[in-house]
């Protein structure tokens, strides 16, 4: 019995330290435009111990509605384009569609075997995202090359290379629940040659369609609790407007560096936890 209320008490902390931590999913999307989904996914599995694909589910719902409310304070200052929005959001969706209603319900419990030691499907969902993670944070680490905007502002644009991300960027969210920003801003600003605070209020309005209707083409073979999803999405809110008015405050290229670190220690510690503690 006294094992039973130490395990108890052991999930009651982890809930707490989930519910705590769900706030900087927000924070993280108001202040940088991205990253809520590199955290929302590892809180949802190793906090709230969900399966690694309901996490997916639910991470494509928290990190969307968040980002709708994110979005509203850059339409106001007109910094989302439409246009762009658009035209990468269309082959993303599809690719959204594709992933989730096909390609994520093909993989096997069991994907392959070697001795002993068996891959399972929450394993390389988890490998899958934390490969994203340690991609992510060199992208968030290294400086910016400010030198080079006047030169990518006469550039012509390459729309082969825009539909090619935007399909990429759809089966990554499709996959594994994330929403893309730290991929889509490089490439509103590299691709399309948006200002980045424009980028930005884009990215998030990408990030908003493409999560919600992820979630939704997931909805015909996921069962939700809703009670649990909507508080963990309303402390992910709050986070976002906090962060907003950060933002205001703080120069968020002060603040990917050290986020970048502290996400590339988290792709190793899941690397490290799917494979040599699993």
């Amino acid at each position: 019995m006294d094992w039973c209320k130490f395990a108890v008490s052991i999930q009651k902390s982890m809930d707490i330290a989930g519910y705590s931590a769900s706030i900087f999913i927000g924070i993280s999307l108001g202040l940088i435009g991205g990253g809520g989904s590199i955290l929302t996914v590892p809180v949802l599995v190793y906090l709230f111990s969900l399966d690694a694909v309901l996490a997916t589910a639910y991470s494509l719902f928290i990190v969307g509605s968040t980002s709708v409310v994110g979005s509203f304070s850059y339409f106001k200052k007109g910094l989302v384009n439409i246009k762009t929005a658009i035209v990468f959001g269309i082959p993303s969706i599809a690719a959204i569609f594709l992933t989730r209603e096909y390609l994520l319900p093909a993989i096997p419990q069991d994907v392959f075997t070697i001795g002993s030691y068996t891959v399972t499907k929450n394993m390389l969902l988890m490998l899958l995202f934390a490969v994203l993670m340690i991609v992510t944070s060199y992208s968030m680490i290294k400086k910016e090359r400010q030198k080079n905007e006047e030169a990518l502002q006469k550039q012509p644009l390459n729309y082969l290379q825009i539909l090619l991300q935007g399909i990429f960027i759809g089966v990554i969210t499709g996959l594994i629940g994330a929403g893309g920003g730290f991929l889509i801003i490089p490439a509103l600003v590299n691709l399309l040659k948006l200002p980045m605070k424009t980028a930005v209020g884009t990215s998030l309005v990408i990030i908003s369609i493409n999560s919600l209707m992820g979630f939704l083409f997931s909805l015909s073979h996921t069962s939700v609790q809703w009670g649990f999803l909507l508080s963990i999405a309303a402390i992910a809110i709050i986070g976002i407007l906090i962060g907003s008015y950060l933002s205001t405050k703080i120069k968020a290229n002060k603040l990917k560096p050290a986020f970048g670190w502290f996400v590339l220690v988290m792709g190793i510690y899941i690397v490290i936890k799917e494979t040599l503690l699993h």
